[in-house]
């Protein structure tokens, strides 16, 4: 079958993906997004409005939506996957076939796949043999679709590739770092929703300033630790993707992830708050996975094991914090 040629797909029609396909629309490149939801992408072509995540905000002429995952891939130059952490691999196996040799691959999904503890980079890299660029920093959608200075970090393994797609990245309200730390890059973009998660329960408790300031501080300590062992470098941990992803989310009333935990500080069940949401909290699900990349490689990580227990395990999380204050003494900077 033929398709019309699209030099830009963005796989994921959620308010990121929406957001991202839109600036890059807006720049003037012909741009495909793909949804999984038919009735979606029907709607966004009709009314130029993505009536479920992003309600309010007009869609670029430039972009057109489509549910057909071959029509979405097939001849594209870019594809930038957005697609939520756990519904990678089903997706990008059924786009594998379509996708051109020369296309290049760019990841902004934040999270790690339960039970293999891979992050979205190595899944699609699995499953394609394709190197694969990694998007992430303190972004959320809402104020990049209004156009909100906002700066992220492109980590690639290729310098080229990334000098490359900053260009096609970068608007003059959207500015884009280049790095050449993947995995540290991932590893801070997924982390950090599960701290956010904590930082909501504390604030939720009404537990004050004071015990976010600190959550904010030892959680980037242990997202640290864990993403060294796993070869990250440690100054990215002080980087956009890292230090300013975690600030944002965790301080940011836009954040999902801090909206779960601060709903369980409240004394909302997990599932009384998933019920609540049709947008996906990362962090729910990469808990399991930091929790067991944390046994994986021996690596102390309190605050994760803490929201692990109180997710999945019902642990009240008064009791969290209690055990969290009451561990053995340490230096601070134990484990590096």
């Amino acid at each position: 079958m033929n398709y019309p040629n699209s030099y830009i797909s963005v796989i994921g029609a959620g308010s990121w993906g929406t957001t991202l396909a839109s600036l890059l629309a807006e720049k003037g490149y012909d741009v495909t997004l793909w949804a999984y939801e038919k009735d979606l992408a029907e709607h966004i072509n009709k009314e130029r409005v993505n009536n479920i995540y992003l309600p309010d905000v007009v869609i670029s002429e430039n972009l057109r939506a489509t549910h057909d995952i071959a029509e979405a891939v097939t001849n594209s130059r870019y594809i930038l996957n957005v697609v939520p952490t756990q519904h990678i691999r089903s997706i990008f196996t059924q786009a594998k076939p379509y996708i051109r040799d020369e296309s290049i691959i760019i990841s902004a999904s934040k999270g790690i796949e339960n039970n293999t503890l891979l992050t979205p980079s190595m899944i699609i890299k699995e499953i394609l043999n394709k190197p694969v660029s990694v998007l992430s920093g303190p972004s959320f959608a809402k104020e990049v679709i209004a156009k909100m200075p906002t700066a992220v970090t492109l980590a690639t393994e290729d310098r080229k590739t990334g000098l490359l797609l900053q260009e096609v990245f970068n608007t003059d309200y959207f500015r884009v770092y280049t790095h050449d730390d993947v995995i540290g890059a991932e590893i801070g973009g997924a982390l950090k929703n599960v701290i956010a998660i904590a930082a909501g329960i504390c604030d939720g408790l009404g537990l004050g300033h004071n015990s976010r300031a600190a959550l904010i501080t030892r959680g980037l300590s242990e997202i640290a630790r864990l993403g060294i062992s796993m070869n990250a470098k440690e100054i990215t941990f002080s980087g956009l993707s890292g230090l300013g992803d975690l600030v944002l989310t965790c301080t940011g009333p836009l954040s999902r992830n801090y909206s779960v935990g601060y709903k369980l500080g409240q004394g909302l069940t997990l599932s009384e708050i998933i019920s609540q949401t049709r947008s996906v909290a990362e962090g729910v699900t990469t808990t399991l996975s930091a929790y067991d990349l944390s046994r994986k490689y021996a690596i102390d990580m309190p605050i994760t094991e803490q929201v692990y227990l109180t997710l999945y395990k019902e642990k009240p999380p008064k009791e969290a914090v209690r055990d969290l204050m009451n561990r053995t003494l340490k230096s601070e900077f134990y484990g590096y």
